[in-house]
C-alpha cells in the first residue's frame, strides 16, 4: 500500500510539474500570446461590425385547452405538470398547441405572408414582405464574396424566362419563391412550452418596425387558421341548416299564399267540399310553419355551436417594436475571437512548435549520422591508397 501511495503521489507531482511547465512556457512567451490575442480581438471587432443588426419581436399566446384534456382526470393533470403529453387533446383537436410550430413553418402559411405590406422605420417606405426580404435584407461582406462565384455561374448559365402570368402555386414553387420560404422559415419561429402550452412566436428582421408588424400579422394569421380549423365542421353544419331554413321558409310562404288565395275566392260558400279543401290547405300551412320553425331553431343551435367551437387566445405578451438589436452580440464575438486566438497561440507554443523542432532535430541528427560514415569511408580509401603507394 505504501509503494502504491508513493507511486500515485509521484504521478501527481509529475502532473503538477508538467502543468507548471506549460504555464511557465506561456508566461515566457507572454508577448507573443498578447500579440495573438490582440489580433484575435481586432478580427472579432471587424466581424462584429460586419454583421448587420437584427431585431427580434416576440408574442406569447395562451391557447384555449379543450374539454377532452380535462377528462383525463388527476393523472392527466400530473402528467401535464411533469411536462408529459398524454395525447388526450389530440383526440379532439388534430391541431393542438404542440403542432402550432409546424403550422407556422408550413409552406402554405409562409407563402401567404408574401403579400403582407410592411413599413420600414427609416423613410416610412411601404412594400410587400417578399420584396423586403429579396431587396432590403443585407448580408455580411464575406457572404457576398463567397457567393460571387455562384452568381457568376448563374449569370453564364441560361435561365428560364419568367412567365408574366405566373401565379403562386404551393405545389410548384419557383427558385425565387423557394428561397423566400427558406428565409422566412429561419426568421419566423414558433415554440411551445410543454408544461404550460404557452406558444411563443418570434420574428427576427433587420428593421425593428418590420419585425413588430410581422410578428403581429403572424399571430393573427395563426389565430385565423386555428379558428377556421376548429369551426370548420360547425360552419358546414350552419350553412346546411341555413339552406334547409331557406327552403322551409319558401314552402311556408307558398302554403300561406295558396291558403289566402283559396279563402279569398271561396268566401261565403257553404259547400262541404270547399270546407274540406280549406282544412287541407290550413293543415299544409301548419306543417310548413312547423318545419320552418324547426329549421329556424336548428340555425340558432348551429350558430351557437360555431361560437362554442371558436377558440379563445389570451395574448400574454403582445407584439412590440424592439428598441435594441438581438443580434449580433458584439461583446460575445469579441471575447470569442480573443479566446480562440489565445487557444491557437497556446496550442502552437505548447504542442505544434515543440513537435516541429523535435522533428527538425531528428532530421538533422539523421543527416549527421549519414555524413560521418561517408567521411570514414573516405578516410579508409585515402589510407588504402597511401599503403599501396
Amino acid at each position: 500500500m505504501t509503494e502504491e501511495n508513493n507511486t500515485s503521489a509521484f504521478a501527481e507531482d509529475e502532473g503538477s510539474i508538467d502543468l507548471l511547465e506549460l504555464v511557465s512556457t506561456l508566461w515566457k512567451n507572454r508577448k507573443k500570446v498578447i500579440k495573438w490575442c490582440a489580433i484575435g480581438a481586432v478580427v472579432g471587432i471587424i466581424v462584429a461590425f460586419s454583421i448587420p443588426k437584427e431585431y427580434t419581436s416576440e408574442v406569447k399566446l395562451a391557447p384555449e385547452i379543450g374539454d377532452s384534456s380535462k377528462s383525463a382526470g388527476s393523472l392527466g393533470a400530473l402528467a401535464s405538470i411533469a411536462g408529459i403529453s398524454t395525447g388526450s387533446s389530440a383526440g379532439a383537436d388534430a391541431v393542438y398547441p404542440m403542432l402550432y410550430p409546424d403550422v407556422v413553418s408550413s409552406v402554405p402559411f409562409l407563402t401567404s405572408l408574401f403579400d403582407v405590406e410592411v413599413e420600414l422605420k427609416e423613410g416610412g417606405v411601404k412594400m410587400p414582405l417578399s420584396q423586403y426580404i429579396a431587396e432590403d435584407t443585407r448580408r455580411p461582406w464575406w457572404s457576398v464574396v463567397m457567393g460571387l462565384p455562384f452568381k457568376l455561374i448563374g449569370m453564364l448559365t441560361p435561365s428560364e424566362p419568367e412567365d408574366p402570368d405566373h401565379h403562386l402555386d404551393n405545389f410548384r414553387l419557383t427558385k425565387k419563391e423557394d428561397g423566400l420560404v427558406k428565409a422566412l422559415k429561419e426568421r419566423i419561429v414558433a415554440t411551445v412550452d410543454a408544461k404550460t402550452s404557452v406558444v411563443t412566436v418570434s420574428v427576427r428582421m433587420q428593421d425593428p418596425l418590420v419585425s413588430g408588424m410581422l410578428a403581429d400579422t403572424v399571430v393573427n394569421r395563426l389565430k385565423e387558421f386555428i379558428t377556421l380549423y376548429r369551426t370548420d365542421k360547425a360552419r358546414q353544419d350552419l350553412a346546411y341548416a341555413e339552406l334547409l331554413n331557406d327552403e322551409a321558409q319558401q314552402k311556408y310562404y307558398k302554403a300561406q299564399q295558396i291558403l289566402a288565395n283559396y279563402i279569398d275566392r271561396n268566401q261565403g260558400i257553404a259547400f262541404r267540399s270547399a270546407q274540406i279543401e280549406r282544412d287541407r290547405l290550413e293543415n299544409e300551412a301548419t306543417v310548413a310553419f312547423n318545419l320552418y320553425s324547426s329549421t329556424t331553431m336548428q340555425v340558432q343551435r348551429a350558430q351557437a355551436k360555431v361560437q362554442e367551437n371558436t377558440p379563445v387566445f389570451a395574448v400574454l405578451s403582445p407584439a412590440t417594436v424592439p428598441i435594441k438589436p438581438s443580434k449580433p452580440s458584439k461583446a460575445l464575438i469579441l471575447v470569442g475571437f480573443t479566446f480562440l486566438a489565445f487557444v491557437a497561440c497556446a496550442v502552437w507554443l505548447l504542442f505544434l512548435k515543440p513537435m516541429i523542432e523535435e522533428h527538425r532535430e531528428k532530421m538533422a541528427g539523421q543527416e549527421r549520422a549519414d555524413v560521418v560514415p561517408a567521411a570514414n569511408d573516405l578516410d579508409e580509401d585515402a589510407s588504402k591508397k597511401k599503403n599501396e603507394n
